[in-house]
């Protein structure tokens, strides 16, 4: 920084000491605290005029000429220019790092002025005693923004914005950098800042052993404080100071608005910021301190610059638009890349591969090299992560269709899971509006439930138990050597599978161990993904994925001290195969690449047609994908067993209630037999509770021979009298039905006349209202005779309960369900879910339940 230019505005270099006694700190920062107020009320009093002889006006007017030119030189454009006067067709970027900024017009005479500038990236910080709750400091910050931003090379400079009494609204403007990785939302309570604080701690990680290095190609990350959270405490200080401290070696630069705060004690009072060039706001212009490590005074009692100075106002809106919208489009420009840049040339054979050492494919492009990633021995599973729009199921979709074009559904199966409330294998199922599905899927999972993940990792543990045989009696050591086809099970938000402590986290956590330890040498791989990957439980199956993948805002998936994740564009990925595993910045590291990736649904009818040929390269005798669709409901009529039993195949009459959680979805059945008990209740204060009994007497209707047996059929609420009448009537083609209300059906309860009673609202009959229910329920099943009713308040069956084997709940809280049952049962209440207990086998079942359709699905 030395030269003519700097003299000019820092004659008088000084040396800057930091003070880090532990024992004196309080009362040093408040003596430094008291020093720096002392100064900024002493140049008050001198640019006020408080007995101070003016100079000659001639040569005030000369020198401020001089100091005119002298800052045209030092911030050209975008760094020194009036920003109301600025052209939108002035170029943006310029020298790395741009090192002067403006921040307003200094006045020294009503009709002189220069522009006031201050070292700031490449050399300290910038703190004011005001927050952006002034309307001087929130255009001052915007027009910071503006000018960095433009000035420096496209790319280059990170922003974190923190902004804790305004709710962001300093940085509304600058949206569009988000996307772009440009910007983070902002900060607006204090665990938001310690998120902050945290990302900067990182930036600041030394290389190993040596002093910090920076190249050209390197990025600053700049910290803009807007105003601190309320109750910010000592610690969050602390940890500011040590960044204004250490900062700067590593490309890291503050500018604090609200510094220092006020100090709630004695104890919290604080410093001046090391490295820190101090602007006090008065009315109406402000005071600008000396800069680190010089003086803008020609005497040593002077450390300010000797001028008011009115600082720069909020900047055209036209004109940060204009800025963020080139920064944002030059970010989109140069990440951008297709899916047919990812898969095999157009005229190669279509599903050449040999998976036999492996499966392999091009994730995205490092510059014009394309990447190839492998899941193999070395590399078997891979850990994804990326904030919500972050694409990664953008990225995900691309290594699907990449891996489908390259290897057969021979060589290839995939187990296919997606947790969250998306959309993420939605397009490799049929539907009905395309029939088409990929043919390599064998099941998936979309909105699943955790029940049914754990269920797929079963399923996955069998196979691998059973691979393990196959090699030990085919006497060899390697999978390739056995020529089975690989596995690739992809998890999506994998973190809800194991939340909580409870059994279906604890049995997950367990079978995600095996898979990844021993998975690989079967065959068997893994990808997990998430927004988050912080898990509550056991972990250590994270050290089986060597290859961490992290998207904008997955930075997690790295090791703590790797940062290169920080300032990622939307369409790139940091692709590390060493555990996320960093290095030195500016280091070569050959572990990790920062590729851009496409988004496959930007060229619908490329993916369209590539859809339709993989499904018409099908065997013609494949079966689509097993799939559950955790917010679909299941319907009696579309059950296999229900269509069986329609076709006279049935093997014995059967209650059938839903589909279970299982990978195959089978169908939940209570069948009926002469067993003391074999009587079926359903609980539940919802209107669905009467679907599941309609669907439960249709389909025992189902299983018996036409005219073989006899339905007794009651409603005794509201609320089934639509479902009854059509029952009758429905099953009344094939079999005996009788209607009758509460009377009839007390006479109805015979244990020794064979057939079934149907009760809807059974808890409405009065207490004792039905004498003989107690003989039927416990005689009735031997003499053929049994009973299925549906209870709005399950407290009224409490006497009868135990005579009662099958026991079916909705929405019953677990207390209610443990009671009736005996012992506690692993069951959350939750819509369009049900659990089915056969005392008998002591057996529990989560399914989903048979519902009616709605209008538009039937």
């Amino acid at each position: 920084m030395a030269g003519p230019l700097w003299d000019k505005f820092y004659p008088h270099t000084q040396e800057v000491r930091a003070v880090s006694d532990p024992a004196s700190r309080a009362r040093q920062a408040a003596a430094l605290h008291r020093q720096a107020a002392a100064v900024a009320d002493a140049a008050t009093a001198v640019l006020d005029g408080d007995g101070v002889a003016m100079p000659d006006p001639l040569e005030q007017h000369r020198l401020v000429e001089e100091l005119r030119i002298a800052a045209a030189a030092l911030a050209p454009g975008w760094l020194g220019a009036p920003l109301e006067a600025q052209s939108l067709n002035t170029p943006l970027g310029g020298v790395y790092p741009p090192q002067f900024v403006r921040l307003g017009a200094a006045q020294p005479l009503d009709d002189a002025q220069f522009p006031a500038l201050v070292p700031l990236l490449g050399t300290g910080h910038l703190t004011i005693d005001a927050t952006a709750t002034d309307a001087r400091v929130f255009g001052l910050l915007r027009s910071l923004l503006v000018r960095l931003l433009a000035a420096a090379p496209a790319g280059s400079l990170l922003v974190r914005a923190v902004d804790g009494v305004g709710g962001g609204e300093v940085f509304a403007p600058f949206a569009a950098l988000r996307d772009a990785g440009l910007m983070s939302p902002p900060a607006t309570d204090r665990q938001g800042l310690r998120d902050v604080l945290a990302e900067a701690e990182k930036w600041l990680r030394p290389g190993r052993g040596v002093a910090p290095r920076r190249s050209r190609r390197d990025r600053m990350m700049l910290v803009v404080v807007a105003s601190l959270p309320e109750l910010t405490e000592g610690e969050e200080l602390r940890r500011i100071a040590a960044l204004a401290q250490q900062g700067p070696d590593s490309g890291l630069h503050l500018i604090v608005a609200g510094w220092p705060p006020p100090p709630l004690t004695a104890e919290t009072t604080q410093a001046p910021l090391p490295r820190t060039t101090m602007v006090s706001v008065r009315n109406p212009y402000a005071v600008i301190g000396d800069p680190p490590g010089a003086t803008y005074g020609s005497i040593p009692s002077v450390s300010w610059l000797n001028a008011p100075v009115f600082l720069d106002e909020d900047p055209p809106a036209h004109l940060v638009e204009a800025v963020c919208r080139e920064l944002a489009a030059h970010s989109a420009a140069a990440s951008r890349v297709t899916l047919s840049d990812l898969l095999p040339e157009p005229g190669d054979q279509l599903w050449a591969g040999d998976a036999a050492e492996g499966l392999s494919t091009v994730v995205g492009h490092d510059g014009e090299t394309p990447l190839v990633l492998r899941f193999n021995d070395l590399t078997p599973h891979w850990m994804v992560g990326g904030r919500s729009g972050a694409g990664k199921t953008a990225f995900l979709v691309n290594v699907l269709y990449g891996l489908g074009a390259r290897y057969s559904p021979a060589e290839l199966s995939l187990y296919l899971l997606d947790f969250k409330e998306g959309v993420t294998f939605a397009e490799f199922v049929p539907t009905r509006r395309d029939r088409t599905w990929l043919p390599h899927a064998r099941a998936v999972g979309v909105e699943a439930d955790r029940e049914y993940g754990l269920a797929v990792l079963r399923e996955l543990d069998a196979e691998m138990t059973r691979r393990s045989a196959a090699l030990e009696e085919a006497g060899v050591s390697r999978f390739a050597e056995l020529r089975l086809g690989r596995i690739l099970c992809v998890i999506d938000e994998f973190p809800v599978l194991l939340a909580g402590a409870d059994p279906v986290a604890t049995e997950a956590a367990a079978l995600l161990d095996s898979l990844t330890r021993r998975g690989r040498s079967c065959g068997i791989h893994l990808i997990l993904a998430s927004q988050s990957v912080q898990v509550h439980g056991p972990r250590d199956f994270f050290g089986q994925f060597p290859v961490r993948i992290a998207l904008p805002g997955g930075g997690d998936v790295l090791e703590p001290a790797n940062d290169s994740a920080a300032g990622l564009p939307l369409g790139t990925a940091v692709v590390n195969t060493a555990g996320g595993l960093g290095g030195p910045r500016g280091a070569t590291r050959g572990h990790e690449r920062v590729v851009r990736f496409p988004d496959p649904h930007a060229d619908e009818e490329l993916l369209s047609d590539l859809r339709h040929k993989l499904w018409g390269a099908r065997d013609p005798e494949a079966q689509p994908p097993r799939v559950f669709a955790g917010y679909a409901s299941q319907h009696l009529a579309d059950d296999p067993t229900y269509r069986a039993a329609l076709a006279g195949r049935a093997l014995r009459p059967a209650a059938l209630v839903g589909r279970a959680l299982d990978v195959n979805l089978s169908t939940a059945a209570f069948p009926f037999d002469a067993s003391p008990g074999r009587h079926l209740a359903v609980f539940g204060t919802q209107a669905a509770g009467s679907e599941v009994l309609d669907a439960a007497a249709r389909s025992v209707a189902a299983c018996h021979q036409p005219r073989t047996t006899r339905f007794v059929i009651a409603s005794l609420v509201a609320e089934g009298d639509r479902l009854a009448e059509a029952l009758a009537a429905e099953i009344g083609h094939r079999q005996e039905v009788v209607r009758v209300d509460a009377a009839g059906l007390a006479a109805e309860l015979d244990p020794s006349r064979p057939g079934y009673r149907v009760v809807f609202g059974m808890d409405a009959t009065p207490h004792n209202g039905l004498p003989g229910l107690r003989g039927l329920l416990r005689d009735g099943p031997g003499q053929g005779a049994h009973l299925l009713s549906w209870w709005r308040d399950p407290r009224r069956l409490a006497e009868e309960a135990d005579e009662i084997a099958g026991l079916l709940f909705l929405n019953v809280p677990a207390a209610e369900v443990a009671a009736m049952v005996g012992r506690p049962l692993e069951w959350q209440p939750r819509p369009n879910r049900a659990l089915l207990h056969d005392r008998h086998a002591d057996r529990t079942v989560t399914l989903v339940p048979f519902l009616e359709p709605d209008g538009d699905e039937s």
